[in-house]
């Protein structure tokens, strides 16, 4: 991680953390490296629903103008959207002001490039020179030299437009539930999965700037649980803050995680011919179940660290067509550069559709090993002394070999949030349970 982006852009509290000066300082720093093409920048940003959006999209358009780049504000859209609409629309860079799946007093500040895909670690440290050591010096054009804003008004229907071009199946007859976390889905599901023919309820589809995740969205699946059993839908769809991540509910109420989607996909995808490299590519923290699943099925499980961003970056180096997180960030590279929850949500409910089968027997073809998760809270002083731990680590590593082949601890620092991450996962609940206690008390020990 960096010193002001973390595995999925730069985040924190918004006005305390995540701050209007160093919104406006990312803002100036990522022109001033754009401008290192010779030419005149223009970016276009997009937002979730969270109050500060407004505040933190003026500074970083007070930040871009200030040194030259012209701005294209597209309003409420998903960060899928901003993705793609960056080259869509041949601009220069993507921003999105969003905290995903956080709640509504964090913010975070996404950048991507001209093609689509999350700025490299070495952008990312550009900018952080530029904004905290004060590497280079931004210039401040004057005159016709200062950039100008505009506003699109055709961002929305034209990502839902792409997202329509990736099927060719209706949904008419199909009862689906869907859930939009108050956040960037209120924007486009309704036109999408109408234009589907599907039968839809939409639920938290009405944002009012704090209610963002609360209680609902692919964070809290409860709501969207009883509303299908309770009115014997289909299926239901749970969407997060900025709708990158993708969450289902079969027709009897149980919950299809990021795994188990990328298991049924990926298998339909082989069985079709279009398991590009036969790979499926997932991380460390992904359920054993998964790995075992892929080894019956003659799928090569490609594994790297937490983060989209680390997946895509396989998937780009060799090839592969699919690959995500348990969490529900699942990447189909022939459509899309990023997670995105509505096309996840279209390839799942176009498999159930073409198979003539129910969401159950999609989500029963994969067994989810119990998993037992505990966060520790932890500031960035603490995660470092975590770090640093060695004797810690070893602690950690001896509970891990007493799990045997079926069973495993994985402790990691969160990317995004305050928090020391523990995941124990094996055959016996009692026995995970009690270890990730005793984890979470060593690491509470150890970093306090």
């Amino acid at each position: 991680m960096g010193r002001l982006f973390g595995t999925d852009g730069a985040r924190g509290v918004a006005n305390t953390e995540l701050t209007c000066e160093t919104a406006m300082a990312i803002g100036r720093a990522s022109a001033m490296v754009l401008l290192d093409n010779e030419h005149r920048p223009r970016v276009i940003i997009g937002k979730d629903t969270r109050q500060s959006c407004d505040m933190l999209e003026a500074a970083m358009i007070a930040g871009l103008c200030s040194v030259g780049a012209d701005v294209t504000l597209l309003g409420v859209v998903p960060t899928p959207a901003v993705a793609y609409l960056v080259k869509a629309y041949e601009a220069d860079a993507g921003i999105m002001i969003s905290a995903s799946h956080n709640p509504c007093e964090y913010n975070g500040i996404k950048i991507f490039n001209g093609e689509g895909y999350k700025l490299s670690d070495a952008l990312e440290q550009e900018i952080e020179a530029i904004v905290l050591d004060c590497s280079r010096t931004p210039p401040c054009p004057t005159d016709g030299g200062v950039g100008r804003v505009q506003y699109c008004t055709t961002a929305v229907d034209d990502y839902v437009r792409h997202l329509l071009s990736t099927t060719n199946v209706n949904l008419r007859g199909m009862k689906v539930a869907v859930d939009c976390a108050n956040g960037s889905a209120s924007t486009t599901a309704r036109k999408l999965f109408s234009a589907l023919g599907a039968d839809c309820i939409f639920l938290n589809d009405q944002p009012d700037g704090v209610n963002i995740n609360a209680e609902c969205g692919s964070t809290h699946m409860d709501m969207l649980t009883d509303m299908v059993k309770k009115m014997k839908f289909s299926a239901g769809i749970a969407f997060d803050g900025d709708a990158d991540r993708c969450l289902a509910v079969d027709e009897k109420g149980n919950l299809l995680d990021g795994d188990k989607i990328i298991a049924a996909l990926a298998l339909d995808m082989k069985k079709k011919g279009d398991l590009d490299g036969g790979a499926a590519v997932v991380t460390v923290m992904s359920n054993l179940g998964l790995f075992r699943f892929c080894e019956e099925h003659g799928i090569i499980p490609v594994t790297t660290k937490v983060g989209d961003r680390y997946v895509l970056e396989e998937m780009l180096k060799n090839g592969y067509e699919i690959g995500g997180e348990q969490s529900g960030h699942i990447i189909f590279r022939n459509y899309a550069t990023t997670g995105d929850g509505q096309l996840t949500a279209l390839k799942l409910l176009t498999m159930c559709r073409e198979k003539g089968c129910k969401l159950s027997n999609i989500g029963d073809m994969m067994e989810s090993y119990p998993q037992v998760v505990i966060n520790v809270k932890a500031e960035s002083e603490q995660k470092s002394r975590f770090a640093a731990n060695i004797a810690l680590a070893d602690s950690i590593n001896q509970m891990g070999e007493s799990l045997g082949k079926n069973g495993r601890i994985l402790v990691r620092a969160s990317g995004t949030e305050p928090l020391i991450r523990i995941m124990v996962e094996g055959r016996d609940f009692d026995q995970i349970n009690q270890l990730a206690m005793s984890a979470a008390k060593l690491i509470r020990t150890a970093i306090d």
